[in-house]
This record gives C-alpha cells, sequence and structure tokens, in this order.
C-alpha cells in the first residue's frame, strides 16, 4: 500500500525542480515506489571537492531534496507543508566518478513531524552516505 497522499510523476517533479539547485547539480529522480523516493546525481565537476572526491555538502543535498519532497507527498491536507528541522549525514565511502542513488523512506510519519532515512549508495551498491532528516509540518506559507 502507497504512503502518497498527494499525487505526482517523475516528471512533474523534474518540472517543480527547474532552474533549482536540484537541477543545477544534476540530480534525477528515477523512481516513486510504494515507500521509497529514489533519485540519482552525477559524481563530476559539479559536486566534487576540490580533491576530486563526491562533496558531502552533495550528498546532504540528495539527502534532503529525496527526503524534503517524499515528506511533502504524504501530506494530505494541501494547507500543510514539511519543512526541513534538522539532517545528519554520515559519509562511508568515496567515490570519484558515475552516479550515485538515493532512496528515501520514511521511519516516522507523524502530524507535527517526519522522520526519514536516505540511503545513498554508488552504482555496486556500496553504502555511500547514511542520512536522517527530521521534517516539521506546518501551514503552508
Amino acid at each position: 500500500m502507497s504512503i502518497w497522499k498527494r499525487s505526482a510523476s517523475l516528471e512533474a517533479l523534474a518540472t517543480q525542480c527547474q532552474q533549482t539547485l536540484v537541477a543545477h547539480i544534476g540530480i534525477e529522480f528515477t523512481e516513486l515506489g510504494d515507500d521509497c523516493l529514489r533519485g540519482r546525481m552525477p559524481v563530476d565537476a559539479r559536486t566534487h571537492q576540490p580533491y576530486g572526491l563526491l562533496h558531502g555538502g552533495a550528498s546532504v543535498v540528495l539527502a534532503e531534496t529525496l527526503g524534503s519532497i517524499a515528506a511533502n507527498l504524504c501530506l494530505a491536507d494541501e494547507s500543510k507543508m514539511a519543512v526541513g528541522m534538522e539532517i545528519n549525514a554520515n559519509h562511508v565511502r568515496a567515490v570519484r566518478e558515475g552516479w550515485v542513488e538515493g532512496c528515501a523512506r520514511p521511519l516516522h510519519l507523524g502530524s507535527t513531524t517526519q522522520l526519514w532515512e536516505i540511503r545513498i549508495e554508488d552504482e555496486r551498491g556500496r553504502l555511500v552516505c547514511i542520512s536522517r532528516l527530521t521534517m516539521a509540518v506546518v501551514k503552508a506559507a
């Protein structure tokens, strides 16, 4: 059974992110499963740190993008929105090139807060970054 309360498509998510940091660094949405939003990000000059490795901040951008969008898709009430309160990330493997893929899954879907886990893996399925994102559910602006 799907956790999503708002309708969405991969194409609509991509359109929503045009002219944002998400599009600038090349994040692509790849799957909207029953309980997971997946996306991928290139590991290239846009996402490298000065030593040629995937920048930890870029991994956090991917994690927060997937978790934030997923959180908002879980809200039935259109007068509400989910906004980030706290994010943490543990970077466990370096990546120099290719793509990384993230999957955001809920740990808690409450009426005032949500907690999401985002796993980011390399092309071989090895863990690169594990992130936890806390979202506040507030009145939409």
